[in-house]
């Protein structure tokens, strides 16, 4: 993608093409086949009005084969209008114009699984798919009667009679759920795993090689567990996020008692104490209290914060020193924990690039490896002189090995496993196409006010100029600034506070807009105000205009406090910039990628900035319009742009910007459904951990699908060549599903 389009534009992109499927998120196990249909499936084009939704909760429904089976049944049904499957969760939501469900629910049974109905208000989400249970004695005993057909054939310790009900009942024992499978997948004209091993070992069995038929069988199933329960852990690095919230609060009731309530029952508005030591349950503002809080499973920050009355709080964080009471913000199903869960639930939707190329080419390949198969079975028998049953053992061993679950497996573990390690850090990737563009970018925009610096103006020069009001121009200043909303004003007042210095009563206080202010103190008229109300006094001069312009060359504010005669004493302002800041900027040099930095402020505050963090490029002076520009601009010259920034104006450049990052996102409305990344704090320095996780992603990805295809391709020369055996070939498929699948999950390691 050369030029990103806008963010509406993106994500009905998206959808309009049947990117969005959640199926990719974490598949149960290894039954994951060549299809993979979309999360959301239109079936009717009008709407209807009065359709109703309708969830139900499939535990067997882990994997797109079965997704699209189910889709492939309902498909056929009237009055269903829409599919939304969300396979993390194993929900299937179906918006029909039936007379209830039963209907629907007759017809996933059909297909070998339960459909079990959900509450209208349940989504699914709340509570966490189950990992895979399984009983292993079955499988035990069929290994055993497995392992004993092999010695008992290649010992001839007993008539082949003995060895051929050995070798059944370990396919009997452990196999009858994949013949199970299978056959729903044959009906259903669908070639996956299952439907490839039952022919592959009912073949084996017709030509007479019992022992290596069971044998495949038990190898295949144990394989097929292990699998199971490696996808659970990236199943679980999602879910987990749903654990961090407790289930119950301590709420105060209207006769002031506090009792505990579960957290979906408390209404917004509702009082909450949280003692040291419990997480908090819900998104809130302190009301009374002090202590610190443990933020990192929101923001990923490694320190506590300090809380006091007025400052927010998430759910799912851990309060530390002292007890806290909290008015409630939002209801937990909207709180800023449920919201990341939610999005990244979602972002396993929109498929990366190397994820769609694998679903298309799986799509072409099983149905040419079956036709193939089917070739080397019947062409040299019938043409060649060959022996059948050499040939048909060949085509067996070639099904088994050539089956594309390693490559279909290899890329969404990889997806959901960088997803869940960023949001870990506090980065949360709204989809794969995102985690895959990050190692791509060349360019990185900056807005300044709260992404570069803190966003908070803080006093650092203070000069007196007249020695009559050494000591007491500071606090003369701060009284006038105190009366003041400006921010600036504002910096010099909470100086003059923090140095405990006594304010004056200030009378005849005004406003002068665009200059500063104007008040009496003990009688005399002071002026605290900028260089143009100086100069409107006719009090500036040479020296003066000299110490302007230094200070406002290093990026500072200056104002100054006046009287009748002359200037007093000066200020000097500035927005600090964050220690990460400098630190970010240089991991960025570091990994090759420049930048700009963009701002409304003027070009001498910009280019100060930049130089103290050691940015590229500053352009100062720029409205929202002009900060589009500059983002069209860096892509003319050909460059691959990602912008970061934090407020309103940023909006139409990160909406340009093939990545836009949302800075300090925890407890905004908006930046966590708008951006295309969201760093959950203020620290600039999580953007390289994003571009260097998206190189990591990128490389594991690029080296599943060379090992899938590579062992896949060396073995497939083996069996043409007669020298590979059926229990060769599941080690073959089944080790190369594992080995990608482990290999993925590296991503999840701190």
């Amino acid at each position: 993608m050369n030029q990103p389009v806008s963010h509406e534009h993106k994500h009905s992109h998206d959808h309009a093409h049947g990117d969005d499927d959640h199926g990719h998120a974490a598949h149960g196990h290894s039954c994951c086949g060549a299809s993979a249909a979309p999360a959301l499936l239109q079936l009717s084009e009008k709407a209807s009005s009065h359709a109703q939704l309708s969830r139900f909760r499939i535990d067997a429904m882990d994997c797109p084969t079965e997704q699209t089976l189910i889709q492939d049944k309902l498909g056929k049904l009237a009055g269903i209008e829409q599919l939304e499957f969300n396979l993390i969760n194993r929900v299937l939501g179906v918006r029909h114009t039936l007379n209830g469900t039963g209907e629907i629910e007759r017809a996933i049974g059909s297909l070998g699984m339960k459909a079990e109905p959900l509450a209208a208000e349940d989504d699914g989400s709340a509570a966490a798919a189950q990992p895979h249970t399984t009983r292993w004695w079955p499988l035990a005993l069929s290994g055993t009667a497995a392992i004993a057909a092999e010695i008992v054939h290649f010992a001839s310790l007993a008539p082949q009679w003995l060895v051929a009900v050995l070798a059944l009942a370990a396919i009997l024992g452990c196999g009858l759920g994949t013949y199970k499978k299978g056959w729903i997948a044959l009906k259903n004209r669908n070639l996956n795993i299952n439907a490839l091993m039952s022919i592959a070992v009912t073949g084996a069995v017709l030509i007479g090689q019992w022992p290596e038929a069971a044998m495949v069988m038990v190898l295949f199933t144990i394989a097929e567990l292990i699998e199971a329960r490696s996808l659970d852990r990236a199943r679980n690095a999602i879910g987990g996020l749903m654990q961090l919230a407790p289930d119950m609060a301590t709420v105060q009731q209207a006769d002031g008692q506090w009792h505990e309530v579960d957290v979906r029952e408390v209404a917004i508005g509702a009082l909450v104490r949280v003692r040291p030591g419990e997480r908090i349950g819900l998104d809130g503002e302190v009301i009374s209290g002090q202590s610190s809080v443990d933020q990192a499973p929101i923001t990923g920050e490694s320190l506590p914060v300090e809380k006091a009355a007025g400052d927010k709080l998430f759910a799912g964080t851990i309060n530390q020193a002292g007890a806290l009471e909290y008015r409630v913000t939002a209801a937990a199903g909207q709180s800023t924990l449920a919201r990341i869960i939610k999005a990244v639930e979602e972002a396993q939707g929109a498929r990366a690039p190397t994820q769609r190329f694998v679903d298309q080419f799986s799509r072409i390949y099983t149905p040419a490896v079956f036709a193939v198969a089917l070739a080397v079975a019947v062409i040299p028998p019938l043409f060649m002189a060959g022996a059948w049953f050499d040939w048909v053992y060949r085509a067996l061993v070639l099904l088994v090995v050539a089956c594309p679950c390693a490559l279909v497996i290899s890329t969404p573990v990889t997806i959901v496993s960088g997803l869940a390690a960023a949001a870990r850090k506090g980065i949360l990737i709204k989809g794969g196409v995102y985690l895959e563009g990050g190692r791509k970018l060349d360019f990185l925009a900056l807005d300044k006010t709260g992404t570069i610096t803190h966003g908070k103006p803080v006093q650092t020069d203070a000069q007196v100029l007249d020695p009559l009001f050494e000591g007491r121009a500071q606090a003369l200043a701060a009284s006038l600034a105190d009366r003041s909303d400006h921010p600036v004003s504002g910096a010099i007042a909470q100086f003059a506070k923090a140095q405990n210095l006594p304010l004056s009563e200030v009378s005849e206080f005004a406003a002068l807009a665009g200059r500063g202010v104007r008040g009496d103190i003990d009688g005399e008229t002071y002026h605290l105000g900028n260089h143009r109300l100086v100069e409107e006094l006719g009090l500036c001069s040479p020296e003066l205009e000299a110490q302007l312009d230094t200070l406002e060359r290093q990026g500072k504010t200056v104002v100054l406090l006046l009287d009748r005669s002359g200037p007093l004493a000066l200020f000097a302002v500035a927005d600090t910039v964050k220690d990460s800041s400098r630190q970010a900027i240089a991991e960025l040099h570091a990994l090759g990628i420049k930048t700009v930095m963009l701002t409304g402020d003027n070009p001498h505050t910009a280019q100060a900035i930049a130089a103290q963090v050691g940015i590229d490029r500053a352009e100062g002076n720029l409205l929202p319009a002009d900060k589009l520009h500059s983002i069209e601009q860096l892509y003319a010259e050909g460059h691959r742009v990602g912008m970061v920034g934090d407020g309103i104006n940023d909006a139409p450049a990160l909406a340009r910007a093939e990545i836009g990052f949302a800075m300090a996102a925890a407890g905004t409305d908006t930046a966590i459904e708008t951006a295309d990344v969201a760093l959950m704090d203020d620290d600039l320095r999580k953007i390289p951990a994003f571009v260097r996780l998206s190189r990591q992603s990128a490389a594991i990805l690029t080296q599943n699908i060379v090992l899938a295809l590579g062992i896949k391709a060396i073995f497939l020369a083996i069996t043409f060549a007669g020298m590979a055996t059926m229990w060769m070939a599941v080690f073959a498929d089944m080790g190369v599903s594992l080995l990608v699948v482990f290999n993925g999950l590296r991503l999840l390691r701190k």
